[in-house]
């Protein structure tokens, strides 16, 4: 049961992308508020509306933003199949929900507590706080219950996928002879034919220019650009200009003491008798009678308690540390067992405790008592919540009116400045597909400055949240259409561009020439570079093409000899001259070389579980839906 938390890592990483990140997430019920007919797709009856798309959406770009940190453009999102992709992952999750429910998965509570309490983002000192954990939902306006549900959710997922993922076994036979030829070694020797070396004989004429320049002008194209001014309105500055007053910070304190204590804490161990839920009333007797069979002989030797939960509990994540559960306060485990543990004395065995997993026999270690701090202790703790909720109070009240102000007075932004006591900012030249950041990396910001209104009429964009709680509003003042360079502009790009096609197309003809020289026997043509040996696993600077064609090559008669285009533009002639058979491996090379090979087909039974599990339910994907709006 608790090793669920051990084996399931895969679990904790998920849900830790969530404690990690903002939460952007929205709960199911306000999905179900929005416009009923814009919805994207049909899951098994289900709708995936547009809002929870674009919800998605911006949780994969906060996600690849916290990644990529200045790297992260948002026009990397703005593209048909990352789309299509994000929107699959909505199918697949309504579709996995269902599934689970229909083979009968479920998660009870000590699993979901225990993978909630393992998050980081709900620590204190390396323990879960009940504190943080509430706080953290709070400012996200989040309720513990949407969360909980949210990760039961993903729990149920990973149980269902986990289900259909572990059984890629390899006959160690097929898996000596994959790993033999990975490890077998071939000896060649390299000799390039490039493009430089034809460069100075070419000289291309005007027809050939011009044919390029006729045949390439989106190349040559300069973009469309505008350079604007904008406002930023920021939650995180109005932050920074907000005084809390000493009466403020106390006030707050006194009215949520107990947010900023330490609530008390008990370390309990447990022995469980496991009873599934559809357990006969014969199965659940006899479980039953094995706990007070246990029970019996730790009230007769109380100190033998680890022993016997290392024996007999079925918690296998707390039955290898003699039962030890930690430390756990009020309202994070199951209510009869909470109940038993908050009644008993340190040192005391409980009598069998009955709940939804089974019977348990309950030891109580220790007890930590609840820790209040003085006002002094959480001082600036104190003034920074009281900060940021009088700033997020502030900022919804000026995010309506000041994007109602750049909508109404849409020919100029220093009515909205002036109301709002904001700095007006000027751009530089900002192209269609990527600015300058922080802000001009929006996509649907760039949307807007680059619309026909904007440009045309030069009218205020409308206020964007181009990142959680920051809004823009920009209006063109410069407007650069895109042009087309002259030829003559272009000449000399042109005619270095055309002379190296050319070189490669001769550099190219000349390396296949000397390929049908060499297999016909002749010698002495080429200058060989020194040998090297090269492996599937090390290829010594040889790139794919090149290694596929080393360890395709006939070996029955040697030296054989091969070529490939190169990277360059040019031909690489390939001479085997042997073929070196690998050493026997050791056994633990073997053993580790297997269990690769288990994951690779895992993940091939898991591809192939996910594609039957989507053929046994209806899906209908409205394509049109998947575009801007």
């Amino acid at each position: 049961m608790f090793d669920f938390v051990h084996k399931k890592k895969r679990i904790v990483q998920v849900i830790l992308a969530l404690a990690a990140l903002p939460f952007l997430f929205w709960g199911i019920e306000s999905y179900q508020n929005s416009d009923r007919e814009d919805y994207l797709a049909l899951a098994a009856g289900e709708k995936i509306h547009r809002q929870e798309f674009e919800q998605a959406l911006r949780n994969q770009q906060e996600s690849m933003r916290a990644i990529m940190g200045e790297n992260f453009n948002d026009a990397m999102l703005d593209n048909p199949e990352l789309r299509s992709a994000v929107l699959e992952g909505l199918i697949q999750q309504r579709l996995l929900r269902h599934e689970a429910a229909r083979v009968g998965l479920t998660v009870p509570d000590l699993q979901l507590i225990q993978v909630i309490q393992d998050i980081p983002a709900f620590q204190q000192d390396g323990k879960f706080s009940k504190q943080r954990y509430e706080e953290l939902l709070r400012d996200q306006g989040m309720g513990p219950r949407t969360f909980e549900a949210r990760v039961r959710q993903e729990m149920e997922r990973q149980q269902l996928i986990d289900a259909y993922s572990g059984n890629g076994l390899i006959p160690v036979a097929v898996a000596e002879r994959v790993m033999r030829l990975g490890n077998e070694k071939r000896e060649i020797s390299l000799f390039h034919v490039q493009p430089e070396q034809f460069l100075p004989q070419m000289k291309p004429d005007e027809v050939a220019i011009k044919t390029y320049y006729d045949r390439h002008q989106a190349e040559f194209q300069l973009p469309e650009q505008v350079r604007v001014e904008y406002l930023v309105l920021s939650l995180d500055d109005l932050s920074k200009d907000l005084e809390v007053s000493a009466d403020e910070a106390l006030k707050y304190f006194e009215e949520h003491r107990d947010e900023f204590g330490q609530p008390e804490e008990r370390r309990a161990s447990h022995i469980l008798i496991n009873v599934p839920a559809t357990s006969s009333d014969q199965e659940k007797a006899a479980a039953r009678a094995k706990a007070e069979q246990l029970l019996a002989q730790i009230k007769q030797a109380p100190q033998r308690f680890p022993e016997l939960a290392k024996q007999h509990s079925q918690d296998p994540g707390s039955a290898s540390n003699g039962g030890d559960l930690g430390f756990f306060a009020r309202n994070m485990m199951v209510k009869a067992f909470e109940d038993a543990v908050f009644q008993m004395k340190p040192g005391e065995i409980s009598d069998v405790i009955e709940t939804d997993h089974g019977f348990h026999i309950i030891k109580l270690s220790e007890v930590k008592p609840a820790k209040l701090v003085s006002f002094d202790d959480v001082k600036s703790q104190v003034e920074q919540e009281v900060r940021k909720q009088k700033a997020a109070k502030i900022f919804g009240e000026m995010a309506e009116g000041f994007s109602n102000t750049v909508y109404e007075q849409s020919d100029s932004l220093q009515p909205a400045a002036g109301k709002f006591n904001l700095t007006l900012r000027r751009s530089d030249w900002i192209g269609r597909n990527a600015g300058e950041p922080p802000y001009f990396t929006s996509g649907k910001l760039l949307q807007a400055i680059f619309s026909e209104d904007a440009i045309k009429n030069k009218r205020n964009t409308e206020a964007i949240e181009v990142t959680s709680n920051t809004l823009v509003s920009a209006r063109v003042v410069d407007h650069r259409p895109a042009t087309m360079p002259s030829i003559t502009t272009l000449k000399d790009k042109i005619t270095g561009l055309v002379a190296r096609e050319q070189a490669a197309e001769a550099a190219m003809k000349e390396g296949k020439e000397k390929l049908a020289q060499l297999q016909e026997g002749k010698t002495g043509i080429v200058a060989w570079d020194a040998a090297r040996q090269v492996s599937r696993k090390d290829p010594q600077g040889l790139d794919s093409e090149m290694l596929r064609a080393v360890f395709q090559a006939e070996t029955a008669k040697l030296p054989s000899y091969i070529g490939v285009g190169n990277s360059q533009g040019g031909f690489t002639l390939i001479r085997v001259s042997r073929v070196i058979e690998p050493l026997p491996a050791e056994v633990s090379e073997r053993e580790a070389f297997t269990r690769q090979l288990q994951q690779i087909l895992t993940q091939e039974e898991l591809t192939s579980y996910l594609a039957g599990v989507r053929k046994r339910y209806d899906v209908t994907v409205r394509n049109e839906g998947l575009e801007k709006k």
